[in-house]
């Protein structure tokens, strides 16, 4: 990848968060054959595996694991590269799973604690230059529509920061102290629905973290208009771009001070959310700390009733979403109309070439020097050693990430998060449509002679886990037996469960665009076991083309994001497993 490229005069960042020590330990092999200087290396890593537990799920080893390769990045670079900003906190994540401002700041910076905390307890970092580490520090954060509120969290975020790094890590410096943070703003509220609205969405999104001079992002990206259809095309990456320029180059926003210090509105709003954000930071630390309210269930659970929340007002109207719950009559949108599709698609052949291509690489490497690298690994693992430069040895050696991944597995073993579904109160008690649902299942459920049971799965790597998590929670409110088991099962697996659990119903969640892949092999599973006239529908991003890949007499029902109404589902649901047990509800 960096063939010809002069790494030594690159900053290159990397989005990535569970195999951070090992993406940088390639990336600077790379450098040494090169011939580069390594304390005059610049770049980012992510680094941030707890939001991994709470949002995408890309994890594999316990949290204490996790931390001890996160805290072995920062401290190597310090030591080794010291222009590198090894991790990237990310409160983005978070809002994209349900979290309001008030858990946004405080999860983000418990987070944050509990890196720097296990840094400075590793010892091999003189307390006088902690604050050197402290200031290596970076946040990605998210910005919703309502931006006099997000304007006002980025301002509590730079305040409670500078007030952590202070009085927590003793840092006097105050460029040091500074909160350097970059944004994508929010995808979540992005709609299948009238999508030429986003770009009004996505514009007001962005005026909350560039508004305010004090507390204005350093660096800025825009998600695409068509995101809830499917994969951006290059061109509409390019008008998202160009949005950010027009605001630089055209506007005279940037030509003046912070326009908001000292505004009443502001200023109240600021307390508000600063004393909220405190109160819930405090209490995630008297628990022990992020990854302690984390093994517990508490901060997931919390993201997902907040989710739940937000979904519930959308249903009651209580939330607007123009196009979607108010406003919904109009004229077609001439950026989807016709026959041309509006996203990207990836062709199958890439994953051959990708596969072939390890292949090759496998053969022409040197077995004996990669299993040497392995041991040497496994062995830096067991007595405790910082992990880059066996790492690095196995980058030089030829190890695949498989390989080195699989080699930590054998030591640290695997973890599967709390869901955050047990015990969730879903609420809307009032609602008459939801009654009306609940009615529907108790009638159901004395015809079948027991509970409704719904299966609800996640197949594959996909770990994006919102929408599988409020049917679970919706489903149980309504009065269904809910298996859910969380995030990356096999086709085999929910197969399985599907017969051991006895359901009436299974419900798949897919929003890797794998659909195509992993449907037939659930099928095939439940076929396998006797379960082919089990109805199955299916949720999440999937293109109109696609649904109509979909074999009818076994997926009975596609969702899409547009299918936003949850009581509707479950009323569909009933429908849906009332006709193929042949029964007539009343």
């Amino acid at each position: 990848l960096f063939d010809q490229i002069p790494i030594e005069r690159m900053n290159t960042s990397m989005t990535i968060n569970a195999p951070a020590a090992w993406i940088l330990a390639l990336y600077l092999s790379a450098a040494r054959r090169q011939g580069a200087d390594p304390s005059q290396l610049r770049g980012t890593t992510q680094n941030d595996i707890l939001k991994e537990y709470l949002s995408r799920g890309t994890y594999i080893f316990p949290p204490k694991a996790s931390m001890r390769l996160a805290a072995e990045v920062i401290r190597y670079t310090f030591h080794r590269i010291p222009r590198w900003n090894p991790i990237n906190i990310c409160s983005y994540h978070l809002q994209e799973s349900g979290a309001d401002p008030v858990q946004e700041l405080a999860f983000t910076l418990a987070n944050a604690i509990s890196v720097l905390d296990t840094v400075r307890d590793a010892g091999d970092i003189a307390p006088a230059d902690f604050p050197q580490v402290v200031g290596r520090m970076s946040f990605f954060l998210n910005a919703g529509i309502r931006f006099i509120e997000e304007m006002c969290k980025v301002r509590v975020f730079t305040r409670m920061w500078d007030r952590i790094c202070r009085e927590r890590y003793g840092v006097e410096d105050p460029v040091l102290r500074r909160f350097r943070y970059g944004v994508q703003v929010n995808s979540l509220g992005l709609t299948e629905r009238q999508p030429e609205n986003n770009i009004a969405r996505i514009i007001y999104e962005f005026l909350g973290v560039v508004l305010s001079r004090s507390a204005r992002a350093r660096s800025v990206q825009l998600p695409a208009w068509n995101e809830a259809l499917g994969l951006p095309r290059p061109w509409d990456q390019q008008w998202s771009l160009r949005i950010q320029q027009i605001l630089a180059h055209e506007t005279d926003l940037l030509e003046y001070g912070d326009i908001f210090d000292g505004a009443p509105v502001i200023t109240r709003k600021e307390k508000t959310l600063e004393d909220a954000a405190q109160a819930e930071l405090d209490r995630v630390i008297e628990m022990g700390g992020a990854v302690e309210a984390l093994e517990n269930g508490y901060m997931k659970r919390s993201l997902v009733e907040s989710n739940a929340r937000r979904i519930r007002e959308i249903e009651t109207g209580r939330r607007v979403v123009v196009g979607v719950n108010r406003f919904t009559e109009g004229e077609p949108s001439p950026l989807t109309a016709g026959l041309q599709q509006t996203f990207l698609t990836v062709d199958d052949a890439v994953e051959n070439e990708q596969v072939e291509a390890l292949r090759v690489f496998r053969s022409r490497r040197d077995g004996a020097a990669v299993a040497r690298a392995l041991e040497r690994l496994r062995e830096a693992v067991s007595v405790g050693e910082n992990l880059m430069e066996a790492s690095i040895g196995c980058a030089e050696a030829g190890v695949t990430t498989g390989e080195w991944g699989d080699s930590l597995r054998s030591v640290f073993g695997e973890y599967r998060a709390p869901t955050g579904v047990g015990g969730v109160a879903g609420g809307d008690g009032a609602s008459e449509e939801m009654r009306a649902v609940t009615r529907r299942v108790r009638q159901l459920s004395d015809l079948l002679g027991r509970n409704l049971k719904l299966l609800v799965g996640k197949p594959g790597l996909d770990g994006h886990s919102n929408g599988a998590e409020q049917v679970a929670v919706k489903a149980r409110d309504v009065g269904m037996e809910v298996v859910y088991e969380g995030i990356r099962l096999t086709p085999e697996q929910i197969a399985e469960s599907a017969l051991q659990e006895g359901v009436h119903m299974v419900g798949l969640s897919i929003l890797s665009g794998s659909h195509l892949k992993l449907v037939p092999e659930v099928l095939r599973g439940l076929k396998e076991r006797g379960l082919e006239k089990l109805p199955v529908v299916l949720g999440g991003i999937i293109p109109e083309s696609d649904i109509q890949k979909m074999p009818p007499d076994s997926i009975r029902r596609v969702f899409a994001p547009r299918d936003y109404n949850l009581n509707r589902i479950m009323s569909e649901i009933v429908d849906i497993v009332a006709a193929a047990n042949a029964v007539t509800l009343p």
